[in-house]
């Protein structure tokens, strides 16, 4: 699953660490995620969502291997 997450975080001028903090997961989660090593559950996937205003679809991108 490809994502969206650091191109929002650089449109919010947020670190890594501003993002983890304010959905409260660790920095390792948000680079592991920003890496595509790692998929968030629902509830992390919908916080990151509505952090930005966007839908879950507009960050989290389906591929076919998915």
């Amino acid at each position: 699953m490809k994502n969206n997450i650091k191109i929002e975080r650089a449109r919010h001028n947020m670190t890594q660490q501003d993002l983890a903090s304010r959905i409260g997961v660790s920095r390792q989660t948000i680079n592991a995620m920003e890496s595509n090593k790692y998929v968030p559950s629902t509830v992390l996937a919908l916080k990151i969502a509505a952090l930005f205003k966007l839908t879950v679809e507009e960050i989290f991108l389906l591929e076919e291997n998915d």
